[in-house]
């Protein structure tokens, strides 16, 4: 056995620890302290970006302001991050440790509550109460916009009048047959009308559009359709100039080109959508094209970038100024200008002015020298839209758009993929291979990252949109737009036919792409609706995976393997029940077919009822199905789910019934669906979903296999576009 060695002990340097733990705060970190300081040495380390995290966190309070419930709730959230405000200054103040992690508590807690406020306070400021009723009345107004819908036949126009019966000043939407229409109903015109007008329109399932939501941040208190003859009291005369100059370059273009060629020419010229066709229109979504008919980044971007360049190569041949003056400066002011002039001529609806202000951005950081196309400059664009716009960040449009940004930035900016397109010494050939496979990535990251939106939002996608966007992207912005711009300037001279007629023919070679996409088999994914819980993973696991840099950006995967196996485990509701029960979907009995109470017109209704169950068959009146048992009045059926049948009884018609006959029927059944309101004697073992109920939950998605039920009202809570909510 070895021996000990003996000796005198070191002298311990007190002062030398004491300076060494004051400096490394993991030295002296215990329990809870630990906990904390694994976290401080990760942000330490992490070389991030806070801009972005700071934009995500502002986002974060708007949304949480959407999934709570009531004013009450939406004070204990801005009262808890003000709390952690006080308390992380307070310790930072106090305690040096864990600098880091003390700011990002202070910053993320100051960003959620300033969400929250933002988005309280534009709810406040622009939210109008609906009418309480249908009704059919005469009233005058004064007309605020006009929006010519050719492909509907119709005029849409926004109406400032006094809400009949109360004289409270509201704002409607009507909807005028393009037979009625007059020159003289103009921006600015005083005129009376006879229109049937509804309270702006509720989700009619769970997961459907919510067109309520979007009429309270715009303002509407009503929309509806005229029906009589439109009495003019005095002309407009007010309209913009720039308004005018939107209608008359749409309505130049369709005149030089005919057809669904002519309606997308005037969209990319003017951003006027509604001489476009629904096929079209369907083809484009199921393509994964969309976006294309939509003035976007895309658009804008194309724009600004044709003056810079157009610009900076034109100044350069000024020796003089070239000489004294920073060109990229200047050929930036000229793409600002064109930008922001296409932005207001294309309507400066909420995508436009949000991809304009991206655009913008973009430009000055060429003309400063710094990176163009980066997290920071992505997260100022965001925060300067969801100050102005706050309530975009549940749409698609905003959700969509800067998903595509992100993924963009993301993969461009990964170590991968600047090895991949770094200079080097090789063909012509082999550089064009690459920058072609570049862009089959890109665009199939595009598509990966809009996937879960688009299932969210539409409940259906296109799975073969990166390989089409890949033709239509360059036909678009390298041959349409700047063949159509041609167009424009050589009809000044009378000259411009042989621009049109090849523009044309490049928007026929796009939509026939679309159409050759959209047609191919299981080109289109539908699933049912997907909860929120769904979205969130894709959500934060998207983010985590865009916005870090380091090799722990890769746990980002896993909430998205967790979404992915969500959406495999999705199952469609095995009832749905509309608004007001009028229309009853059953899944699963029918093969591909959806079991409905009764066939419609509506496009609107069948759309709903197909896509929230996930199927893309046809209707199949239930009264004309084998399993079923009807007569004039009510149909009964089983269903066999969970382990059990379920028995059910939906009424049919409004006519009056024994009340001990319904009673007797309503014993036997476990679950009775009606338009309309039931006496307190019909007791169903389950459920009683009557007119009384549907009032007040709205729509319901029943699962029998799990037994629970989701109804509108569960995911409105107390704003004020829902009926319930707090005023």
């Amino acid at each position: 056995m070895a021996s000990k060695a003996t000796g005198p002990l070191p002298a311990v340097d007190e002062d030398a620890d004491n300076a060494a733990l004051q400096h490394d705060p993991w030295r002296r970190s215990s329990g809870l302290s630990r906990g904390l300081a694994v976290f401080e040495r990760f942000l330490a380390d992490a070389g991030f970006d806070r801009a972005p995290w700071l934009a995500v966190a502002f986002a974060g309070g708007i949304a949480a302001w959407f999934a709570l419930n009531g004013r009450w709730q939406w004070l204990c959230l801005i009262s808890l991050c003000l709390a952690a405000v006080l308390a992380g200054l307070a310790l930072l103040r106090r305690d040096g440790r864990f600098p880091f992690l003390r700011q990002a508590i202070v910053a993320i807690s100051l960003m959620v509550a300033a969400g929250c406020l933002t988005v309280w306070s534009k709810s406040v400021l622009v939210g109008q109460p609906p009418i309480e009723r249908p009704m059919v009345v005469h009233l005058a107004g004064t007309v605020l916009d006009r929006e010519e819908q050719p492909a509907d036949e119709r005029v849409r126009i926004t109406l400032a009048a006094r809400e009949p019966g109360t004289d409270r000043p509201i704002r409607l939407r009507l909807n005028l047959p393009i037979d009625m229409d007059r020159q003289d109903i103009a921006h600015g015109a005083r005129v009376r009308v006879h229109a049937r007008l509804m309270p702006p329109a509720p989700p009619m399932l769970p997961g459907a559009y919510d067109f309520a939501r979007t009429a309270w941040f715009s303002g509407l208190s009503a929309t509806g359709s005229v029906i009589g003859p439109v009495e003019v009291l005095e002309p407009g005369n007010s309209s913009g100039l720039v308004s005018r100059a939107q209608t008359g370059l749409s309505r130049h273009v369709r005149d030089r080109l005919d057809g669904s060629a002519g309606a997308i020419a005037a969209t990319l010229a003017s951003g006027d959508r509604g001489a476009i066709g629904e096929d079209d229109a369907q083809a484009m979504r199921d393509a994964g094209l969309a976006h294309l008919l939509s003035i976007s980044g895309l658009h804008v971007s194309a724009v600004i970038a044709a003056a810079y360049l157009l610009a900076i190569r034109l100044l350069a041949l000024w020796q003089w100024l070239a000489l004294r003056v920073r060109l990229p400066l200047l050929a930036a002011g000229v793409g600002a200008l064109a930008g922001i002039g296409y932005t207001l001529l294309t309507g400066a609806q909420v995508p436009t002015v949000r991809s304009c202000i991206g655009a913008v951005l973009v430009l000055a950081a060429l003309a400063l020298g710094r990176e163009a196309l980066s997290l920071r400059v992505l997260a100022a664009a965001a925060l300067f839209v969801m100050v102005l716009w706050p309530e975009s960040i549940v749409g698609p449009s905003f959700q969509m758009s800067f998903t595509a940004v992100l993924a963009i930035i993301a993969l461009n900016t990964s170590a991968p993929m600047r090895a991949f397109l770094a200079p080097r010494q090789e063909g012509l050939a082999a550089r064009g291979l690459r920058h072609v496979a570049m862009l089959f990535a890109t665009g199939f990251a595009i598509e990966l990252a809009l996937m879960p939106i688009a299932l969210f939002h539409f409940h259906r996608a296109g799975i073969y949109g990166a390989f089409a966007n890949v033709i239509a992207i360059p036909l678009t912005t390298i041959v349409s737009m700047p063949l159509i711009a041609a167009g424009l300037l050589l009809d000044l001279v009378g000259l411009g036919a042989p621009a049109w007629w090849l523009a044309g023919k490049s928007i026929d070679v796009m939509l026939a792409l679309a159409h050759f996409v959209s047609s191919r088999p299981g080109a289109v994914t539908v699933l049912p609706a997907m909860g929120w819980g769904s979205i969130a993973l894709f959500v934060l696991g998207g983010l985590w995976l865009a916005l870090w840099h380091t090799r722990v950006r890769f746990w980002g995967l896993v909430p998205i393997a967790a979404g992915i196996v969500s959406l495999i485990l999705l199952r469609p509701p095995d009832i749905l029940v509309s608004a007001d029960g009028r229309h009853v979907g059953i899944t699963g009995e029918s093969d591909s077919d959806l079991l409905v109470l009764r066939t419609t017109r509506s496009d609107y209704v069948r759309d709903n009822l197909t896509e929230l169950a996930g199927m893309r068959g046809d209707l199949r009146q239930l009264s004309h199905w084998p399993g079923a048992r009807c007569n004039g009045d009510f149909c009964a059926l089983d269903l066999e789910r969970g382990g059990r049948s379920w028995k059910l009884l939906i009424a049919r018609s409004k006519e009056r019934v024994p009340e001990r006959a319904l009673a007797a029927a309503c014993e036997r059944a476990d679950i009775v669906i009606a338009d309309r309101w039931l006496p307190y004697s019909c007791r169903p073992k389950v459920l009683k979903a009557d007119r009384r109920l549907l009032s007040r939950t709205g729509g319901l998605a029943i699962d029998l296999e799990n037994q629970c039920i989701r109804s509108v009202a569960d995911e409105q809570g107390g704003h004020g576009w829902w009926r319930n909510g707090e005023r």
